[in-house]
């Protein structure tokens, strides 16, 4: 029986997905149209055919998966070559949707050679579509600029920097006051100016998205920053509460995948310690001549281990 996903799936609205490959110019004519983005994280391949199964516009292999999935307390910690192996899985479930991936912390931040040599060993080793930095300021700027004159398309991203926040205060909401707000104008403008194909708004308030759209020319993908962006990006383990605790405000569950998870194993480790599983029905049966020759012939291996011999006279 195959696993693909019937072409002929509806959304929850029973509405069939206009299916059709994106590409980077599908952006801005989506945000020249006024239609939603859709974006989601992925980390695997069976979270991206997921993503794909609902045709999402873009999957962002995010550094979140450092935590989703590779167990870090922060996205500070993953690697590279982790991020690679995380993106390579998630390419090969993913074939509509435009595939950005994240760079992770001290992959970018050097130099912009190092932030160009980055970007594309994810194109090319991992086939990524485009490459997503966090910050607005100078040196993020500066390596977007970089990278988008190697050749790789670029999502910027302000507000919350997972990677800086620690230097921001926490985990907190960003642009509530002016120099903040003016902080993340800045930063956004300047990354699009720098030539980023789109851009990553994380919480921010509602009134400041609103109020910078009319000078953004590139999509902005909202997390937490309202509905007035041109998109909305949420992390896969939070929307389908694949994790402990409540989440960020901006969170939407729209499943409790881990209660059930929980449930599933707790229900197999029961059924195995009670000798219930595995049942008749889950076992493989033998033709009663073949195991008759069987039991004639098993003293040619009993003859080989004297404990045996007796064990199957």
């Amino acid at each position: 029986m195959s696993t693909r996903p019937s072409s002929g799936s509806v959304t929850p609205s029973g509405v069939a997905p206009v299916r059709r490959r994106r590409t980077i110019p599908f952006l801005q004519e989506a945000k020249s149209a006024g239609r939603k983005l859709v974006m989601v994280t992925a980390y695997d391949y069976p979270s991206a055919r997921a993503a794909e199964a609902a045709d999402v516009d873009m999957v962002l292999v995010g550094d979140s998966g450092a935590m989703t999935v590779l167990g870090h307390d922060s996205t500070v910690s993953v690697t590279t070559e982790e991020m690679l192996t995380l993106t390579k899985a998630a390419r090969r479930g993913t074939r509509n949707a435009i595939l950005v991936a994240d760079l992770p912390f001290g992959s970018y931040e050097v130099s912009d050679e190092q932030a160009a040599a980055t970007a594309v060993r994810f194109v090319k080793e991992a086939g990524a579509d485009a490459v997503k930095l966090e910050g607005g300021g100078r040196i993020s700027v500066s390596r977007a600029r970089a990278i988008v004159g190697a050749g790789v398309p670029v999502v910027g991203h302000v507000g919350l920097t997972p990677q800086t926040a620690v230097a921001l205060g926490g985990y907190r909401a960003q642009g509530r006051t002016v120099e903040s707000a003016l902080a993340v104008a800045r930063g956004a403008l300047d990354l699009q100016a720098a030539g980023c194909v789109a851009i990553v708004f994380e919480a921010v308030p509602s009134v400041l998205t609103d109020d910078l759209m009319s000078v953004m020319r590139i999509p902005v993908i909202g997390i937490g920053a309202g509905a007035g962006a041109d998109g909305q990006v949420l992390v896969f383990h939070d929307l389908l509460g694949i994790r402990e605790g409540v989440g960020a405000k901006f969170v939407r569950r729209y499943a409790d995948l881990q209660d059930e998870m929980n449930a599933g194993v707790a229900a197999y480790a029961d059924e195995v310690r009670r000798g219930v599983f595995p049942g008749p029905e889950h076992g493989y049966g033998m033709d009663a001549d073949e195991f008759a020759l069987y039991r004639a012939r098993r003293g040619e291996i009993a003859s080989r281990f004297d404990d045996l011999a007796s064990l199957w006279a």
